[in-house]
């Protein structure tokens, strides 16, 4: 296991951010997966460049997985300070153990954002079921 600082950093910047990505690919350098770190707390400062509509600052981490583009992407794993792992899927797992994508119209993503990831996941894994846009709100 590593020991990753992951505690809250008051620079919001993005050189900051940066400086933290670059740590991270130099510390995970060595996985056979890709990763991608990300600083939640910058989200609400790039959005509106980003996707053209604006959001709230997240609060915690929380806040970061019930707003993810997909509800098969709205899950997390925290663990305790005694080593106990603790899930967070405010959506629940059917979407995700089932292959199946809807967009979570409770997040900030526009919908082009979820097509277009829809897009590339399916080219990944074609067995996977994209539910369309309209509509996908029935059953959160």
């Amino acid at each position: 296991m590593r020991d990753v600082d992951c505690s809250p950093s008051p620079d919001t910047s993005r050189d900051a951010e940066d400086a933290v990505i670059r740590r991270g690919g130099q510390l995970f350098a060595d996985l056979p997966v890709p990763g991608e770190i990300r600083d939640q707390a910058r989200v609400h400062l790039w959005h509106a460049d980003g996707f053209g509509t604006t959001t709230r600052p997240l609060r915690n981490c929380a806040d970061a997985i019930e707003g993810l583009v997909a509800v098969c992407c709205c899950c997390g794993v925290t663990v305790d300070a005694h080593g106990r792992p603790h899930g967070h899927a405010p959506h629940g797992y059917d979407d995700l153990f089932s292959l199946v994508t809807r967009p979570n119209r409770h997040g900030p993503a526009p919908r082009y954002v979820f097509e277009a990831k829809a897009a590339h996941w399916t080219s990944l894994w074609p067995e996977l079921t994209v539910l369309p846009w309209e509509g996908s709100a029935a059953g959160l």
